[in-house]
């Protein structure tokens, strides 16, 4: 049942009266879709939407301005997300969703992560007790999860939401079926995958028209994807975990729809409608960390997210970072982060097979026993060995320790949503690598996720107990990392951002660059940014890289790998006056989207 809230009733009359409602065409003729304004930052009142494009963003205003509440707009955002950055997210996937309730004063979480088929095992990636090559597991049935982004957006309208599915779907059916206009970014992002999608009929015929990616400025539509949608609109769910699109599903995994013609060998998954049946969004406890007079909220296991982002953050709490210089700062930014990926890759896993110590992972005592660790003058030696939350011992040696370094795919998507009520959402939703699996459901208009892929193929450390190896049911280890901040129980930003494992560390530098370096949020995200996890070498922006800070840093004994760019970050913040700011990126993935429903300055 979708929760009634009439004090929004007002809002839904003025919003009614101060925008038009969009005119239906009365005939059969189609007008070609213009290119949607964006901005990187908005200021206002009614509400607040920021994702990375422009046409989802303007759906989850849409939505605003018909009175929905933050969870109706964050869905509609999601979905639209679906159409314009398919390769990034959609209902072939799984996210986390973070939630603020004015009414209440509750941050709740819905862990949406995909799951392993029952099927799964510990040596599902090994062959001949060696890890098959990545490609092999990207681009396969084995490693596509059970999808759990559409269980999300239901379990979140029933919980925090006014609007049904059907309701919030129209402005993404209505897109799929128009079309947008594709930018450089759709268009290199399709160049990018051209070879692999070029082996899959489905989605060489979408995504490929005429054997080429499309052009930019083009209109690209999605016929199949708006019947998806108001399929699930108008039945609910149970087409997809029970009926005619869950089989198209399975049917794609377990024997993927590759053109024989195309010479690659394509492996199998073992999903089976059972395991879609069996699916279930867990709403978990968040996680919670003391910064600066603030509460910081985020996702507990299985992502590693919350944990992470709070250990690091705490680690750095005994530093005045607002009176550092910039290359101070930057190192104990850097090595946090380092110490915070140790620990994360030894303890963090699915809570349903692996007793996460949560607590005290987010707990002042054992950062302080990390944070002596940090020398001004020097770096700490990687991959810095993990520590025991139960038992820290303060200042620890932290030898290195052999290992190998987990990878992630390296997209995702972010929207913020705050609404006039004083809800917030931050929601972070993925399908993994730039394209997923690259199976398109035949005739379903969506692509799968290769999430699994986010489970270590081996042990991480041998010797060591790893927390995410694959098991049956199992949810792979994720760094997504929306937070929501509070302060005196109100809410002061949400943000969130992709990429992968450089999620966790972007996070962190947005929330540092805001709250301790007084950067407006604008600018915290759009700051050229650094990811040391626990490696040799710290992937860093070209901007990053030119400033002078670099050469003190690598003086220090940094090591850098220039990276062309990471994350693509969005963020609300609550301004002193009551007004809502939204914030997106100015230049990364072509710029982001920020909207707030009634401007002003």
């Amino acid at each position: 049942m979708v929760r009634a809230r009439p004090a929004r009733i007002g809002l839904a009359m003025i919003a009614c009266c101060a925008v038009a409602a969009p005119v239906a065409h009365a005939g059969p003729v189609v007008v070609a879709p213009q290119p949607t304004p964006k901005s990187a930052e908005a200021i206002g009142y009614g509400g607040a939407v920021s994702s990375v494009d422009p046409d989802a963003t303007r759906a989850g205003v849409e939505v605003l301005r018909r009175g929905g509440t933050a969870a109706d707009a964050a869905v509609a955002v999601a979905a639209a997300l679906g159409v314009t950055e398919p390769y990034s997210a959609g209902i072939g996937g799984g996210g986390y969703f973070v939630h603020y309730d004015a009414e209440t004063g509750e941050v709740s979480t819905l862990d949406g992560r995909e799951t392993a088929p029952a099927s799964a095992h510990p040596e599902m990636f090994l062959e001949g007790g060696e890890p098959i090559p990545s490609a092999e597991a990207i681009t396969s049935g084995l490693g596509v999860g059970v999808p759990g982004t559409p269980a999300t957006w239901q379990r979140a309208l029933e919980e925090w939401g006014d609007q049904d599915l059907r309701e919030v779907l129209r402005p993404a059916e209505r897109l799929a079926r128009e079309g947008f206009v594709v930018d450089d970014t759709f268009r290199e992002q399709t160049a990018a995958n051209q070879e692999r999608f070029s082996a899959f009929p489905a989605t060489r015929d979408l995504f490929l028209p005429g054997g080429a990616p499309p052009a930019t400025g083009s209109t690209f539509r999605n016929p199949d994807l708006a019947e998806t949608y108001r399929t699930l609109g108008e039945k609910g769910l149970d087409p997809l975990y029970r009926g005619e699109i869950g089989a198209d599903v399975v049917d794609a995994v377990r024997t993927p729809p590759v053109d024989p013609a195309a010479g690659r060998a394509v492996r199998p998954g073992g999903m089976t409608a059972e395991d879609l049946r069996d699916y279930r969004v867990e709403r978990r406890e968040p996680t919670r960390t003391e910064y600066r007079g603030h509460d910081v909220y985020g996702m507990a296991p299985s992502s590693s997210g919350g944990t992470t982002v709070g250990e690091a953050l705490n680690v750095l709490e005994r530093s005045d970072l607002a009176r550092l210089g910039q290359e101070q700062y930057l190192h104990r930014f850097l090595e946090a982060s380092k110490i915070g990926f140790a620990d994360r890759d030894r303890w963090v896993g699915d809570p349903a097979t692996t007793d996460v110590p949560v607590d005290e992972l987010t707990g002042q005592e054992f950062a302080d026993s990390r944070a002596c660790l940090i020398d001004p003058g020097s770096v700490l030696p990687t991959p810095v060995a993990a520590a025991d939350p139960r038992h820290p011992k303060p200042c620890a040696p932290a030898a290195p320790a052999p290992g190998r370094v987990p990878q992630e795919g390296p997209n995702t998507t972010h929207l913020t949503v705050a609404d006039a009520s004083g809800d917030v959402v931050s929601y972070t939703l993925t399908i993994e690598q730039t394209g997923g699996s690259g199976i398109t459901v035949p005739g379903r208009g969506f692509l799968l996720n290769n999430e699994l892929t986010d489970f270590s193929f081996r042990p991480t450390t041998p010797g060591e107990p790893d927390p995410n190896l694959p098991g049956p049911g199992k949810r792979p280890r994720s760094s997504i990392s929306p937070v929501i901040v509070l302060r005196d129980g109100a809410p002061v930003l949400a943000a969130g951002s992709p990429g992968g494992a450089t999620i966790i560390t972007t996070v962190l530098q947005v929330l540092t660059g805001r709250l301790d370096r007084g950067l407006p949020l604008v600018d915290a995200i759009a700051e050229p940014r650094a990811s040391q996890r626990n490696a040799p070498s710290t992937e860093a922006e070209p901007g990053f890289l030119a400033r002078p800070e670099a050469g003190r840093l690598r003086a220090l004994g940094h090591e850098f790998t220039e990276s062309a760019e990471i994350g693509a970050a969005t963020g609300v913040e609550r301004l002193p006056d009551g007004r809502w700011l939204a914030a997106a990126e100015r230049e990364r993935r072509g710029g982001g989207a920020a909207e707030v429903v009634f401007p002003v300055p």
